[in-house]
């Protein structure tokens, strides 16, 4: 086993850059010494391909190391997604190209120092979630080879289950981002539709594709996802965050779940959902239980109804060469051809319907909460029933995308026979980071050794990088929680991050009048100043408008430092009005002085 087996991002960059000048021959020595049959592979980097990604890369870290978080680090690519210069097969060889550019995607992480080193196994053009209908071998479970390893990414989540790679990218329809993550203990984020680009991917729903990513912890996951998304002119489906979404779940988040939960007789599977919910609890997680039957209904139509057209477009005339295609991928993307135009607006109406129930009935919570899978098959049960039982596998995945949701595949307590069994949290659309930061807690309570590693997982989590769409907001009266206008915050979808103070150069005061009692805050210098408690808020970019809308004169929003020297955008008071105000700065905070002279 090399000893860079079960490395993380982080491990990975840290040793890479270190040994900047001899980075190409790790990796090239590092590929060489993985075993040659590994069905997970379909295609593996040349020394000369690793030697030209990195060369360009060299001069950048030295005079720029911050630009490169990934400096080194090797991934994976699924083979429905382009590298340039390489062949993409889509797992159909006779569907195969040379690729003439990178996906977007694979760009943006190339340019952040990502190393592409192979491409995997897949489900025959993405469709399927057992990883079995590849000319290239069935890709096998990495706790026991007598099961599927899930699909369609199968050869990514296999990868990066045995420690070989820190994260690869996947694609996801119908779930073939959570099924394998599920299957083999690691981690499998399905972003929202649009935000990681699908340019440069073959489609397979193209309406309903999203890149994934698999990796050992949340934290992995969600950096790469972030690296890699962005707005892409070259995708008419690539959308913005619209930088409404909260940027994490309550600390005892409400986690819908459904109200008849079917594992199709796998009495195993339903005591290790019961085991996770148990483990749950014991975090404070609460439960709702709701009608789970429009989620079921909008599930069933991805492959029973018009939508399977989609797959049947995206091939195009490889249909007319049936013996070059897996026989089970050529009956299902057939049946696109027996649908008319009538039947798909008709399919987009209750689409739509349906859509709307789900996400009003995600709006009353924070988030859902299900199986990854309700069962999992051995590779001769599959041979046996290639459809039923792969249609097993999408119970609790297949409506996400329709209803444009994101969801978070996570590891969760094993099953009594040694197979992993895991959850997914989903919620709506651009709530990823929200789902990324409890998905984060639940796996550091659980502490499971990630993937098929035996490793220890990490004792402290890497944070999750610095969002973008919230701003973070200092208050120091009226808005602390539990005061009166606390729900100026909250209507808006902003959560609580740390108590803590500002550096020691600020007085605090108590303005005249009200209703609603509130202090001012002045910056001063050293001598006259001391540090004033402060509560840290993460508010939606969206709503920071709105909120800063209601504050009243003579306050105002400026730039606060902390006393660890980080400077947030907090509440500061015109100096004009602090004239006739009480000075209060030795009580060190608003709440306290409240409770101790304010009530007078």
């Amino acid at each position: 086993m090399s000893i860079f087996s079960g490395y993380t991002i982080g491990e990975w960059h840290q040793h890479l850059s270190l040994h900047a000048s001899d980075a190409a021959t790790i990796l090239t020595d590092y590929l060489a010494s993985l075993p040659s049959d590994d069905e997970a592979w379909i295609y593996r980097a040349t020394p000369q391909q690793i030697t030209d990604q990195l060369i360009p890369l060299l001069a950048q870290l030295h005079d720029d190391p911050h630009s490169l978080p990934l400096f080194g680090v090797p991934f994976a690519v699924k083979d429905n997604i382009d590298i340039a210069g390489w062949p993409t097969t889509a797992a159909c060889p006779a569907f195969s190209y040379q690729a003439q550019r990178d996906a977007s995607a694979v760009a943006r992480l190339k340019a952040k120092g990502a190393i592409v080193i192979g491409k995997t196994n897949l489900d025959q053009f993405a469709t399927g979630l057992v990883g079995v209908r590849s000319p290239y071998g069935a890709v096998k479970n990495s706790f026991d080879p007598r099961y599927v390893s899930g699909g369609s990414s199968a050869g990514s989540a296999s990868l990066v289950a045995r420690g070989l790679v820190p994260f690869a990218l996947g694609t996801d329809t119908a779930g073939s981002g959570r099924v394998p993550a599920g299957f083999n203990n690691i981690v499998g984020l399905k972003p929202t539709k649009g935000w990681l680009s699908a340019s440069g991917v073959v489609p397979a729903c193209r309406l309903n594709d999203t890149l994934s990513v698999f990796a050992l912890t949340v934290a992995d996951a969600f950096l790469v996802a972030t690296l890699a998304a962005g707005e892409d002119a070259a995708d008419a489906y690539s959308r913005r965050d619209p930088a409404c979404a909260p940027a994490a779940l309550p600390p005892s988040p409400l986690l819908a779940i459904p109200d008849e939960v079917t594992f199709f007789g796998d009495a195993q599977a339903g005591a290790a959902w019961q085991a996770a919910l148990s483990q749950l609890q014991a975090l404070g997680v609460r439960f709702k239980t709701i009608d789970f039957t429009p989620f079921s209904q909008l599930a069933e139509q991805l492959y029973t109804g018009p939508w399977v057209a989609e797959r049947t477009a995206a091939v195009g005339s490889m249909l007319d060469r049936p013996g070059e295609m897996d026989p089970t991928v050529h009956h299902i993307i057939s049946q696109g051809k027996k649908f008319s135009a009538v039947d798909a607006w008709n399919a987009e109406y209750q689409r739509a319907e349906l859509s709307r129930q789900i996400n009003a009935a995600l709006g009353e919570v924070d988030a859902l909460l299900v199986p990854t899978s309700p069962t999992i098959h051995t590779l001769d049960e599959m041979q046996q029933e290639p459809v039923r039982f792969n249609s097993q596998f999408g119970t609790y995945t297949n409506f996400t995308n329709l209803a444009d949701l994101a969801a978070l595949a996570l590891p969760a307590p094993f099953r009594a026979d040694g197979l992993p069994a895991g959850i997914t949290l989903i919620a709506p659309a651009w709530h990823d980071r929200a789902l990324a930061d409890f998905g984060q807690r639940w796996q550091q309570h659980l502490a499971l050794a990630p993937g098929a590693t035996a490793r220890p997982l990490p004792a402290t989590a890497t944070p999750l990088p610095p969002s973008a769409s919230h701003v973070r907001v200092a208050v120091v009266g009226a808005h602390l929680s539990g005061m009166p206008l606390n729900f100026q915050l909250t209507s808006r979808r902003a959560v609580w991050v740390e108590e803590t103070t500002t550096a020691p150069c600020y007085r605090l005061f108590a303005l005249p009048g009200g209703p609603v009692k509130k202090p001012g805050l002045m910056r001063a210098d050293s001598d006259s100043g001391r540090a004033i408690v402060v509560e840290l808020w993460d508010i939606p970019l969206a709503r920071f408008g709105e909120f800063v809308a209601e504050v009243p004169a003579p306050l105002g929003i400026g730039s606060l430092t902390l006393a660890d020297g980080r400077v947030v955008k907090g509440f500061i008071c015109e100096g004009l009005a602090l004239s006739n105000a009480l000075d209060i700065t030795a009580s060190g905070g608003w709440r306290h002085w409240l409770a101790t002279e304010g009530s007078r």
